[in-house]
């Protein structure tokens, strides 16, 4: 290492990360005897923690074991390698076997230590270190990576613009600190892994035919998009009109595209960030035009009033297994919002939760949700997250895809409890009993009875009073018919009798069912 002067080194900052308190301690004791240009920026006692330590702090080298909890030392130096981030590193570990040390030289690691430490080789192996690092910070910094690498770590948020990084930027790219920007987020939906690739491509090939034109594109995965930064421009109106023209309209996929200018490379995040918030509008928009900030918060709307008819008609059919109106009246309510006005997004996102969870929610209460596998948490996500009218729509698909499927009985593989439950749906109302169905089937009521308990596990009058039932919630969800109508219909006389089975059944009288469905 090159003699210098005391005070004139250059400090080194330095993370340790192991998930022994002791060894921690220690490492931090010899650190302090070793170099006092060392200074200790964070530890962590994970790989998951010190990844994030690393992301934040942008160490010159960090200290790491190779086992730990939630994620070892080798993968979270892979993650540090595939992000671009350039610390050091000394690797320790209690194993000596080769495939350790040779992954870890893979990684371009070549500071690889054993414990227990020996303090001689410790020692080395911190010299080793600090000079490459000094290296590094007094050598040109083309080893910064591409410039999509350092705008995608730019927008991400995980480097910072330092004189090394701003001299690289104007010297190789005539970019300086106070360069215009205009930030292009193309939104690719929740497919965006399947088709980056190939609209990446067609981005690249379309922006070259603008003349004089730079621009960067990268992935932001966390955001399902391609953020494009376009730069050296004139009119930025009519890059705005081009982009609108070029890259939404004909695109090979469908995207849902935003707009915002910046000034200052350091503005990259901010911009993103603030612009991300406001793609939903092309829910509202529903056409082929660019998200573009500010002017979309300038965007007059009509107030959003939620088709409370089309909800009961869905729940009465669902209460009905009518599957085919069920799904008629889901492209109904879709359609809705197509009347040619614009509403704020969160309104239709909000309308869409309520008429959802409407339908799930008698689904649930007749029993069609029995067995179903359904993650309601992923269905409000997909809703409240949706960039894209097509996503609101891929939600309502997958309830009613959960939903709207054959019903319990088609589970029954007996043909005569086949034919059982079928005549109790057909003659509920006139209260057929197992005596005449047994004489309709040729059996005694006997063996009828013990073969229907055992297929369907519920005994015959139990499975007539719920089907009773479960007509008269569809009837008091959908139709405004009396009390004592109702009762008529699903086969009970006193409709005082009736209430007393319905609160039975579902812990309400039926005018407080009706209440808290409609």
């Amino acid at each position: 290492m090159m003699d210098r002067q005391k005070g004139e080194g250059i400090t080194v900052k330095v993370i340790i990360i192991e998930d022994e308190i002791r060894i921690r301690e220690g490492i931090e004791k010899l650190l302090a005897k070793l170099d006092q240009e060392l200074e200790i920026v964070g530890e962590a006692d994970n790989g998951e923690e010190g990844l994030n330590l690393v992301r934040k702090l942008r160490p010159d080298f960090i200290i790491t074991d190779i086992r730990m909890p939630r994620m070892d030392g080798l993968e979270m130096l892979t993650r540090m390698s595939d992000e671009g981030i350039g610390s050091k590193a000394i690797v320790l570990s209690a194993y000596s076997e080769f495939d350790y040390a040779r992954r870890a030289m893979k990684l371009g690691i070549t500071e690889y230590l054993l414990k227990p430490i020996a303090y001689n080789d410790f020692a080395q192996a911190i010299e080793n270190i600090k000079q490459q690092v000094e290296k590094d910070k007094q050598e040109k910094p083309a080893q910064i990576g591409t410039i999509e690498q350092i705008f995608h770590a730019l927008i991400s948020g995980r480097i910072e613009i330092d004189d090394n990084v701003a001299d690289y930027l104007q010297n190789n790219y005539q970019i300086g600190r106070d360069q215009t920007f205009a930030i292009v987020c193309c939104y690719l939906g929740p497919d965006h892994e399947n088709v980056w690739e190939k609209t990446k491509r067609y981005f690249q090939q379309a922006l070259s035919m603008y003349k004089g034109l730079s621009y960067t594109v990268v992935e932001a995965v966390y955001k399902n998009s391609l953020i494009i930064a376009l730069y050296h421009y004139e009119d930025a109106g009519d890059v705005e009109r081009w982009i609108q023209y070029q890259l939404l309209k004909h695109s090979p996929e469908k995207i849902s595209v935003g707009w915002i200018e910046v000034k200052g490379i350091e503005k990259l995040k901010s911009g993103l960030d603030t612009l991300y918030p406001y793609m939903d509008w092309n829910i509202s928009l529903d056409q082929e035009v660019i998200i573009s900030y500010p002017k979309i918060t300038n965007v007059q709307t009509s107030s959003c009033i939620y088709p409370i008819d089309l909800e009961a008609k869905a729940k009465g059919a669902v209460c009905a297994s009518d599957w085919a109106a069920v799904s008629a009246l889901a492209n109904e309510f879709h359609d809705n919002f197509r009347d040619g006005k614009i509403y704020v997004p969160r309104e239709i996102k909000e309308s869409y939760v309520r008429f959802l969870w409407s339908i799930l929610g008698i689904a649930k209460e007749l029993g069609c949700m029995e067995k179903k596998d359904l993650e309601q948490q992923k269905l409000l996500g997909m809703i409240m997250n949706a960039k894209m009218r097509e996503e609101l729509v891929q939600a309502s698909d997958l309830l009613l895809g959960t939903i709207c499927s054959e019903e319990a009985d088609t589970n029954i593989t007996h043909l005569t409890v086949k034919r059982v439950t079928s005549l109790i749906h057909e003659f509920y109302r006139s209260g057929i009993t197992l005596e005449e169905i047994g004489y309709k089937l040729n059996m005694t009521p006997e063996y009828l009875g013990t073969l229907f308990h055992r297929e369907m596990g519920v005994t015959f009058s139990s499975y007539m009073k719920n089907c009773r039932i479960n007509k008269a919630k569809e009837l008091l969800c959908s139709t405004q018919l009396k009390l004592y109508e109702i009762s008529e219909r699903v086969g009970y006389s006193d409709s005082k009798y009736f209430s007393k089975v319905f609160r039975e059944i579902t812990g309400q009288l039926p005018n407080e069912y009706r209440r808290s469905y409609k």
